[in-house]
């Protein structure tokens, strides 16, 4: 056995199922090996997506995505993809190929200090040097990428490393890292502090983030919501912890957010922020989340805690297991008459569109889309206005919503929905984005055709980088720099080129029909909307 077969034995004792990747000659042992597995390698074609279809898989089933490229501008395309991964805490496996061990630091063809250059984006990153240590750098990779705060970890493996002999293959069956042990269960001193703090408010509050979603807790969150009666918001990155009509849960908080969940923030008298980093797109003013109120700040990363915010009650565990702490505590919480006074803000606040009649409103389309979706379908946003829309307007039911949020990286809905695709392949996928956003990705078409991946594309179409434009409207006062799209192309005749089925909405006159054909059929569909170019998201 050489180094590349053992890399292949331990993926298939970590269950993984597909590889994401672009080979080059670093990594061609590894991808000459792996032809003896039954693990399934998908060509992308663009080094950067690898990185994102393996995330949009981990976040449907839990376990680290796994991506494979060469070395040198193979693993720097990947850097975008890893860092996107590691601002939404999602667990990768990055394996990236490296020059003959020798040749380290004499500046040889493709040669890049990856594991220096990936440094302020991973979670741990291995420049493996001897191919005995192949089977517990993995068994280790695969444990810290999943464990803790989630994340990417890279491993960076030389060609003569992967084509060294490894005398004896024996993956670890366990990991025991001295300087690596992530706190899992909540202090129950602190966990009963909360309770006597829940059980004096008026106004209690919870803000899901992230964390419930990625901790697979949103069961739990909702057990306990329903029980105590206590009302939800969530940052861009927990929704889909709470179903959008259900009636605890109150919206989006932050910038774009929901006017009437930044005022249930404000006036809350005790918040329990939930997996939630507290950064600036949530909350621009930590002080105000702090002012005349108890919070809570519960994150399985105690450096999060406080990072922002500084809380009254610090709560560091992992959330699944703290509201099982929970959910076994008896205690009443009195909310009545605060959830009757958010329904009215609710009424009072909800924001009201002025939608041009002779262009696809993308507010109606998007509920509309939502309505007609399956129960558990999969919508997975892009960055820019689009994000934004879908953010306030998709009606999650018992699906998912996916997007990027810490990095907001355009181009990431196409990959990522590719990834949760293959993850699920009995579930509707649909990636939504803008037309700046589909151009930087649109080369996946390629992907889904030749490995058959039935992902549902929507580009809302309005000529502009419409968030920047945006910005640019409000504070430039309408000089436009750099945010014309002009030249993209036809995207009928980029869809016939794909072989693709191809839907364009001019209006909102036949947007049901046309929604219905889009999700009748079974294979990949392009659907072009057509945007005012001028609509807004304020």
């Amino acid at each position: 056995m050489i180094g590349a077969d053992a890399i292949v034995k331990c993926l298939e004792a970590e269950g993984v199922t597909t590889v994401f990747g672009y080979p080059g000659v670093a990594i061609c042992p590894f991808y000459n090996s792996i032809l003896s597995s039954d693990i399934r390698t998908v060509l992308i074609r663009t080094e950067q997506n690898a990185a994102h279809a393996a995330s949009g898989m981990a976040r449907m089933t839990g376990r680290p995505g796994v991506c494979a490229v060469t070395s040198g501008p193979g693993a720097t395309n990947l850097i975008t993809g890893i860092a996107t991964a590691f601002a939404d805490s999602i667990p990768l496996v990055c394996i990236t190929g490296q020059v003959n061990s020798e040749l380290l630091g004499s500046d040889v063809f493709q040669e890049a200090d990856i594991t220096g250059a990936a440094e302020s984006f991973v979670k741990y990153s291995y420049l493996v040097r001897n191919v005995e240590d192949i089977p517990r750098i993995f068994k280790e990779a695969f444990h810290i990428a999943n464990t803790g705060r989630k994340g990417p970890v890279l491993i960076d493996i030389p060609i003569d490393v992967q084509n060294a002999v490894c005398s004896k293959f024996k993956y670890p069956d366990e990991v025991s890292l001295r300087t690596y042990k992530p706190t899992v269960k909540g202090n129950m001193a602190q966990i009963k502090k909360v309770i006597k703090g829940l059980e004096k408010a008026k106004r209690p509050l919870i803000c899901a983030g992230g964390g419930v979603l990625i901790g697979e807790a949103e069961q739990r969150l909702r057990e306990f919501a329903e029980r105590h009666n206590i009302p939800v918001v969530s940052t861009m990155m927990g929704i889909g912890a709470m179903p959008t009509k259900h009636p605890l849960y109150f919206g989006m908080v932050g910038n774009n957010g929901k006017a009437y969940a930044n005022r249930a923030m404000n006036e809350s008298d005790m918040l329990l922020m939930v997996g939630a980093r507290v950064a600036d797109r949530a909350v621009n003013q930590p002080e105000v989340i702090t002012r005349n109120k108890v919070l809570v700040h519960m994150d399985v990363d105690p450096a999060e805690i406080g990072k922002n915010a500084g809380p009254t009650i610090p709560l560091v565990g992992d959330v699944g297991h703290i509201f099982d702490d929970l959910l076994n505590q008896e205690f009443t919480v009195d909310s009545e008459e605060w959830i009757h006074t958010l329904g009215q803000y609710r009424i009072e606040m909800e924001k009201k569109r002025m939608p041009n009649p002779d262009y696809v409103d993308p507010a109606a389309f998007i509920t509309m889309l939502s309505d007609s979706m399956k129960d558990n379908a999969v919508y997975v946003a892009d960055v820019g206005q689009n994000q934004i829309w879908s953010c306030a307007y998709h009606v999650v039911k018992n699906g998912r919503f996916m997007t990027s949020g810490g990095m907001g990286t355009m181009g990431y809905s196409i990959p990522a929905a590719m990834g949760a695709k293959m993850a699920c392949m009995d579930r509707q996928v649909i990636a939504v984005c803008g037309d700046g956003s589909f151009q930087m990705s649109m080369m996946e078409l390629a992907t889904m055709r030749q490995h058959n991946i039935p992902v549902k594309i929507i580009v809302l179409k309005n000529g502009y980088l419409g968030m920047v434009r945006e910005y640019q409207h409000f504070t430039y006062k309408d000089n436009y720099s750099v945010v014309d799209l002009s030249g993209s192309p036809d995207l009928e005749k980029l869809a016939a080129a794909y072989d693709l089925p191809f839907l364009r909405l001019t209006t909102m006159e036949k947007a049901q029909e046309t929604i219905d054909a889009f999700l009748k059929d079974d294979r990949s569909v392009l659907m072009e909307c057509l945007i005012d170019p001028m609509d807004l998201v304020k």
